[in-house]
């Protein structure tokens, strides 16, 4: 199971709002096509404890790429992993000072580069590359390498 965080993985982790409130995220290059090369291999799934901008994420990444995404608070996440998977069956990728804790009780813990130092120490694997600049595909090849050839 590949389950990933969405903001400052997928996306750059920035927020642009408008007098309308939180209208835009940036979603990086590449990263689709790096999840579309794991897919035959792993169950792949997104959380988001963003509840503002849920609905941008939903329309890139339910709509547009064909995941599961749910809308999980990041202090609830390990718990809600847990209570659905094997931590040891888990890949996680995430970003923030919070992800850390999840990134290090799962079986195999990935953070991009510009993810929190406390996140990218817990990490079993870095990327080379930042959330929303191909750290997904990038990380994606990491799996494939490792885990699959």
């Amino acid at each position: 199971m590949f389950i990933l965080d969405v903001d400052g993985v997928m996306t750059t982790g920035h927020f642009v709002y408008s007098r309308a409130g939180k209208v835009y995220k940036v979603f990086g290059p590449d990263d689709a096509d790096g999840l579309a090369l794991t897919r035959p291999y792993l169950k792949i799934r997104f959380l988001s404890g963003d509840k503002r901008g849920f609905g941008i994420t939903r329309k890139r990444i339910t709509e547009d790429m064909g995941y599961p995404l749910d809308l999980v608070s990041t202090v609830r996440r390990l718990e809600w992993i847990s209570k659905r998977y094997s931590l040891s069956d888990v890949i996680y990728m995430g970003d923030g000072l919070l992800d850390a804790k999840v990134v290090q009780a799962v079986g195999y813990g990935i953070c991009p580069a510009n993810g929190s130092p406390v996140c990218r120490d817990a990490a079993d694997f870095v990327t080379s590359r930042s959330g929303g600049d191909r750290a997904v595909a990038e990380a994606c090849l990491h799996i494939l390498e490792r885990f699959y050839e």
